[in-house]
């Protein structure tokens, strides 16, 4: 039954990887032995949100919190040089 249960978890997706989907790590920087800052990009697609986190040995601390920056892309194919 084990077994079954393991190789069910493997083939469907759970709701927690389906979310986890929607979540980016956007840095991550050691500052000591234990300690970690990281920042991350959550939320839905309308509202994204950079969340940077102090993650150590005690637990999960909040430090800021900002409006993920919107990427424009004003692309709109390659230039040409006239005469080539």
């Amino acid at each position: 039954m084990p077994f079954l249960i393991r190789w069910l978890k493997a083939r469907v997706p759970s709701a927690a990887r389906v979310a986890g989907q929607q979540n980016r790590v956007i840095s991550a920087v050691a500052v000591g032995p234990h300690q970690k800052v990281v920042t991350v990009e959550v939320g839905p697609e309308s509202a994204r949100v950079w969340l940077t986190l102090g993650v150590g040995s005690n637990g999960i601390t909040c430090l800021h919190t900002a409006a993920a920056p919107t990427v424009v892309h004003d692309y709109d194919g390659p230039s040409t040089v006239p005469g080539v």
